[in-house]
C-alpha cells in the first residue's frame, strides 16, 4: 500500500486548504484513512479520520466544526477541507490507513501499518 498525500501550502489566518491522500494496492488492506500531524518540537497528533465504507467521522476537538473529511471510494482517495486555518494548524500533515479503527482506537498513531510522506501546512498571522 503506498499513500501519496498532497494540497498543502500557505496561508493567512482565516484561510482554507484542501488536502488530498491518494491510497494504490489492494483495497481490502485498509477501511480507516486519517491524518496525523506534527509541528516542530511537537509529538504527532490526531487530526481527522473517516471510514472508507461507512463513512463515519472522526475529529480532534482543535478541528472540529472547521475541517471537514470527505472521501471518494472510485478514486480511492479522502480529503479533508480545513477551513478558518489559525497558525496553530502550521504543521507537516501526513495521512495514514488503518484497518476496523473505532473511536477509542482511531485516535493512535501506533493503529496505522501505512503512513504516506507528509505535506506542509503553514498559516501566517
Amino acid at each position: 500500500v503506498q499513500l501519496q498525500a498532497s494540497g498543502g501550502g500557505s496561508v493567512q489566518t482565516g484561510g482554507s486548504l484542501r488536502l488530498s491522500c491518494a491510497a494504490s494496492g489492494p483495497r481490502d488492506t485498509g477501511n480507516t484513512m486519517a491524518w496525523f500531524r506534527q509541528a516542530p518540537g511537537k509529538e504527532r497528533e490526531f487530526v481527522a479520520a473517516v471510514h472508507r465504507n461507512a463513512g463515519t467521522t472522526y475529529y480532534a476537538d482543535s478541528v472540529k466544526g472547521r475541517f471537514t473529511m470527505s472521501r471518494d471510494n472510485a478514486k480511492n482517495q479522502v480529503y479533508p477541507q480545513m477551513n478558518s486555518l489559525k497558525p496553530e494548524d502550521t504543521a507537516v500533515y501526513y495521512c495514514a490507513m488503518g484497518n476496523r479503527l473505532i473511536l477509542s482506537t482511531v485516535r493512535a498513531p501506533g493503529q496505522y501499518p501505512y503512513w504516506g510522506q507528509g505535506t506542509l501546512v503553514t498559516v501566517s498571522s
